[in-house]
This record gives structure tokens, C-alpha cells and sequence, in this order.
């Protein structure tokens, strides 16, 4: 049954009582063995912008993907407390997205973020709720636009059916799904945080419905990894007791951000405690950290629009650097990087290679029965950014006259690899028409190669300036290379 107002802000009441008379002090933030390729986030509000501009600006961090509630495009306020306040929450007609997309390449580029090709097997889950008066649907679905970009369609979800008003929305804790209001939770009868995790993180045991155990939450000294700067002393974390230090569990690990007014001073340990993401953590082994802003923070936000630095959405940004840093301390213990491995999946066999051209090669191999997918690894380096659903794939930006060596995995429907198959090699073609060279790669890959151009989220061939059009990691062009520094679209003989 959904608890009222008056129900929620008595049981917050009371929550404040058990912390102010219970809590023990605060600890330093352990070291547990995390998966580090299974680590995401999400967030509400400022926390929704801040989940974004964590995901997109650490991509190699966060690439398993994000949770977006009530937010908006990455740098959308362009530093602006006008452009916050107006086209990114209530105007959203005047968000200019493909100048946020340019910025995002512009940046990646320069080294400020990581590079954007590390989105492209990311998952996102988006929500807003019809009623939002705060943050506008259209917001959300300058997002989505935002994130085609980058990410593949098929890998975001975005639900917007919801009557619900600005609010992390539960199915059973909060206030009416209508109303707008402290603590910003909602009861709409949807379990939001079980539908994003999910999403993210594919199949998962049924929730814990039961009292979680009081000695899984933390609180741990936030002030080891920054001061002032508008972040709290001290943060939050929920530890599954098997994945709690000296555990065998290698766990994972998402990163939950507040909205503005959500943070402990305001609404206690409401958010911490009631918005679902616990009761799914408990029995998937996921550990869950609550970063907290301080109440010297501009309503309690987290900063999507510089009011602490101007530099808040790249990685030198002072709480992005202190989120990142909590997320390595806690992920230092032992974990694995790997992909997890799936012993009942075979070698693929035949692994060979063909149609070489001077930048491009040929791998093919035969079916794996149960493979959902494939990867394809080039001298040990994984090369396809989004799992291979045949039985080939075009390895390309490879060098002329140059050797190189292949293996394939198979993957079952979650991602967990297979035994690792024999390797094939090849070698390119020479360099064709008297040195002239012909380089097949994504846009975004040709001007980081310095091959082409950027100008307004354009590509353009260096030297001839030809129109290669949008830059991002989904255009595909060929250039070929005529005299020093000078390209020009086509194919070699």
C-alpha cells in the first residue's frame, strides 16, 4: 500500500531518530573485489545530469552503462545557471544537442573525457514521468536524441508512460505518484530501480522483500577523497554481506546519485534506504554507493552547471574526480577485470582470415551452438565494440603490408565469454597506387587519426574538405590519401 505524505515524512522522522542514536561513526570506504567492467550509475535530477556526465566523461569506468531519471544532455547547461534553469528543465525546445554532441567529440578528442567509443556497448535506461513539472519530458527525449549518437538503439530503454510528478518512483514507498515534494520519492506502483537495473545489467534474482540487514549499510568518510567543494563529510553504501570485505563474492558495483534536497541532511536516509535499489543489490551481489552533497551546495545538488568549477562535466571537474576516486577505492580489491567466462561454451573452430585489403581484414569462423554473440580479438585486444551477431567480421583501420593475428570468443546472452579459439593470421595489402592509401573508419576515428575535420558535428576530409557527414562513431567513411595531407573520399584500386 503507498504510504502518504504524512506516512513518508514520519517514517523519514524516525530514520533520523535511528541514525542520530545508533549509527556507529563513520568508516573509511573498503576495498572489495568488484567486477570493474560490470560498474554503473544512475541518478535523479542533478543526480540524473550528474549520472550522465559520470557515464559519458569516464566511459572506460562506467561503460557498462547508465540509469537516467529526470535528467538531461551531457554539459547541456554549457556553465550556465540561465541555460540550467531554462532549456535544460523547463524550455526544452532551446537545447542545442548536436553543439553538445560536437562538444562531447571535441573533448574526447583533447583527452578532457575518455573516448566517446566507449559508450557504443553501453546500455541506458531512461524515465520521465508525464507529470514532471521540473525537469520537462522533453528534456529526457533531447537525451535520447543526445545518446544516438553514441549508443546503439536497440541498447537504450527509455519509458515515459508514467504519470508520475518529479520523483524517484518505487511501487510500494512514498508519496502519491501526483505529487511533487520532499523526499522526492514516489509510490506509482512501477519498480523503477529493479526495471533500470535489469536493464543494465540483463536477468537477475528476484528482489529481497524481507528487512535488509542493518549491518550491510555504511558510512564512510567521503572527506579521504574530497573537502568542501559541495560534497558531505561522509557518504552511504549498501555491502551484500557476501560481497563485504574478506567475502569470496566478486560483486558489482552502481553508483546512485541523490536529486537536489535528497541528500541525508534533507531527507535523512530516505533515499539511501527506500527507493528499491537495496532489495535488488541484496540478492544479486551488487554493492551500491550513495555519494552526498553537503547543504553548502546549491540546494543540495550535485553540480551540472559549474557553481563549484568550470571544468564540472570534464574529468578534472573536482566531484567528478572525487566520485571517480570512491569508485576505484571501493573496486581495489581484488576484483576481476575480465569479462566473466561461460565454461559450457566451446572454441569457435575455423577461425580464418580473407578479403584482405591494405586496411582491412576478413575474420571468419564457424557457429558455436548456444553463442548469442561473438568477439573478435586483434593481438589480444578485443576490436568490435558491439558483440558480433554472424559469423565474420571486418576488422578495418589496419595498417598496409602489416601481419596481424585473430582469435574469437563465444558469448552467451549475458556476455560471459567462452574458451578462446585458435588464432588465425594475415596480412595486408601493400600500400595501392604508388603509395596512395585507402583508410575505412568511423568518422570520429578519422579525425582523431587527424585524416579529417570537425566543424558544427560535421566531418570533413583534410585537405580536400569534402563532406563526410556526422561525426560520431556510426558514419562509416573511406578516405584515401592522394599527396601529404591531403584525403579525399573513394576507394583504391
Amino acid at each position: 500500500m503507498a504510504f502518504n505524505f504524512i506516512r513518508a515524512a514520519a517514517a523519514g522522522a524516525a530514520l533520523a531518530l535511528c541514525a542520530a542514536g545508533g549509527a556507529s561513526a563513520a568508516v573509511n570506504l573498503p576495498a572489495l573485489k568488484i567486477d570493474t567492467t560490470q560498474t554503473t550509475v544512475s541518478g535523479l535530477s542533478a543526480g540524473g545530469f550528474m549520472a550522465v556526465q559520470l557515464h559519458v566523461a569516464y566511459s572506460a569506468t562506467f561503460a557498462k552503462g547508465a540509469g537516467v531519471v529526470a535528467g538531461g544532455p551531457f554539459y547541456c547547461a554549457e556553465g550556465s545557471i540561465v541555460n540550467a534553469t531554462g532549456r535544460c528543465m523547463a524550455s526544452p525546445a532551446g537545447i542545442p544537442t548536436s553543439t553538445l554532441v560536437s562538444t562531447t567529440n571535441t573533448w574526447a578528442s583533447q583527452g578532457l573525457i575518455d573516448p566517446v567509443a566507449n559508450l557504443q556497448a553501453s546500455k541506458v535506461y531512461l524515465f520521465s514521468g508525464t507529470l514532471d513539472s521540473v525537469v520537462k519530458p522533453g528534456v529526457m527525449d533531447a537525451l535520447r536524441t543526445y545518446y544516438n549518437s553514441f549508443v546503439p538503439a536497440a541498447n537504450v530503454v527509455y519509458k515515459k508512460d508514467i504519470a508520475a510528478e518529479h520523483a524517484m518512483v518505487t511501487d510500494d514507498y512514498g508519496n502519491g505518484c501526483s505529487t511533487k515534494g520532499a523526499p522526492y520519492v514516489s509510490d506509482c506502483n512501477f519498480d523503477l530501480a529493479g526495471a533500470m537495473l535489469q536493464h543494465l545489467y540483463g536477468t537477475l534474482n528476484a528482489r529481497n522483500n524481507a528487512t535488509l540487514p542493518t549491518g550491510n549499510y555504511i558510512e564512510f568518510n567521503q572527506s579521504q577523497f574530497i573537502t568542501n567543494h559541495g560534497m558531505a563529510t561522509t557518504g552511504w553504501a549498501y555491502i551484500p554481506q557476501a560481497c563485504q570485505a574478506g567475502g569470496s563474492a566478486t560483486c558489482r558495483l552502481h553508483v546512485v546519485l541523490h536529486g537536489c534536497k535528497q541528500n541525508i541532511s534533507d531527507v535523512q536516509q530516505q533515499y539511501v534506504r527506500n527507493t528499491g535499489y537495496n532489495r535488488w543489490a541484496d540478492t544479486n551481489n551488487i554493492v551500491m554507493l550513495y555519494p552526498q552533497t553537503s547543504t553548502a551546495a546549491t540546494n543540495s545538488c550535485f553540480d551540472w552547471w559549474g557553481y563549484d568549477n568550470a571544468n564540472y562535466a570534464k574529468k578534472s571537474g573536482p566531484q567528478m574526480v572525487a566520485i571517480k576516486a570512491m569508485v576505484d577505492q571501493i573496486s581495489s580489491g581484488g576484483g576481476t577485470t575480465n569479462p566473466p567466462t561461460n565454461p559450457a561454451l566451446p572454441a569457435p573452430t575455423g577461425v580464418n582470415t580473407s578479403g584482405a585489403t591494405a586496411s582491412s581484414m576478413v575474420v571468419g569462423w564457424g557457429a558455436v551452438s548456444g553463442a548469442a554473440s561473438y568477439n573478435v580479438y586483434r593481438n589480444t585486444n578485443k576490436v568490435n565494440a558491439l558483440p558480433v551477431s554472424g559469423t565474420s567480421y571486418t576488422d578495418t583501420g589496419l595498417a598496409a603490408s602489416t601481419s596481424y593475428s585473430w582469435t574469437v570468443r563465444a558469448a552467451d546472452a549475458n556476455g560471459a565469454e567462452g574458451a578462446t579459439s585458435a588464432a588465425a593470421s594475415g596480412t595486408t595489402l601493400a600500400a595501392p597506387g604508388g603509395g596512395a592509401t585507402c583508410t575505412t573508419a568511423t568518422n570520429y576515428a578519422h579525425v582523431q587519426a587527424g585524416r579529417a575535420t570537425q566543424t558544427g558535428g560535421y566531418a570533413y576530409a583534410k585537405g580536400s574538405n569534402q563532406n563526410m557527414g556526422l561525426w560520431n562513431v556510426f558514419v562509416t567513411t573511406t578516405l584515401k590519401q592522394t599527396s601529404p595531407n591531403y584525403y579525399v573520399i573513394g576507394t583504391c584500386p
